[in-house]
């Protein structure tokens, strides 16, 4: 959700669990190497997850590990690889370790007058032992221009009876496919000392599974409107 694609949308991603990095953690050290267009990392941290007492630090355990393989053609091009190996990140699951595979291309493109076009295509997996392995993949782009930006995404997401929070007596053990869709427009009311405030509005329609319809609906929709408070844009 960091993406320079995703700047304008005010919500994570539906799989932000299998493309994203894992949460806030105490204790990470990393160490790379960069050859001509290459980059290549490795890093040791703490994989369980922060508890509720969010005013002190948390044991540093350098229980997990990861590794990212970058590759940057051009100064419009990124393309990255990765792994990671998260040792017991919740609490509720203390027993189970998750693997974690993600794989992206970012385009990016600075075109006259501050305009910027940026496309990112994305592909994560999550394996614990004992279940079969959860795919999620996203597409989304975003056309930043003066004072507006419109912006969209897609994504389908393998969700689990636990991650849905269904019933396992009724449901079992199945997957079940969720796609949504994401269409926006956000426009800059204000720039005052290179911050900004934005008036937007986005529109997102879901495809569930069949079976779910009688709990969600068929094909529910959102609707947000909202006000955006961000850094004006680094100039190099």
């Amino acid at each position: 959700m960091h993406r320079p694609s995703a700047l304008a949308n005010p919500d994570a991603p539906v799989s932000h669990h299998w493309n994203d990095g894992t949460h806030i953690t105490f204790g990470v050290a990393t160490l790379g190497v960069r050859v001509d267009k290459f980059k290549l990392e490795g890093s040791l941290f703490t994989g369980r997850e922060p508890d509720e007492n969010r005013y002190n630090f948390d044991k540093m355990r350098f229980d997990s590990w990861s590794g990212r393989l970058s590759f940057n053609p051009s100064r419009n091009w990124a393309f990255q690889v990765s792994h990671g190996y998260v040792k017991s990140p919740e609490a509720l699951h203390p027993g189970e370790d998750v693997n974690r595979t993600t794989a992206s291309a970012i385009f990016s493109l600075p075109m006259r007058n501050d305009n910027w076009m940026n496309v990112t295509t994305l592909w994560g997996l999550n394996k614990t032992p004992g279940h079969e392995g959860e795919n999620a993949c996203l597409l989304e782009g975003a056309w930043q221009m003066k004072k507006a930006v419109v912006y969209t995404r897609y994504e389908w997401v393998q969700k689990s009876v636990e991650e849905l929070d269904l019933d396992p007596a009724k449901y079992g053990d199945a997957l079940f496919p969720v796609n949504a869709l994401t269409a926006g427009v956000s426009y800059d009311l204000l720039n005052i000392a290179k911050t900004r405030l934005a008036l937007g509005g986005q529109l997102s329609v879901f495809f569930d599974d069949k079976s779910l319809h009688d709990l969600y609906g068929k094909n529910p929709l959102a609707l947000q409107v909202y006000l955006r408070i961000y850094p004006g844009l680094m100039k190099m």
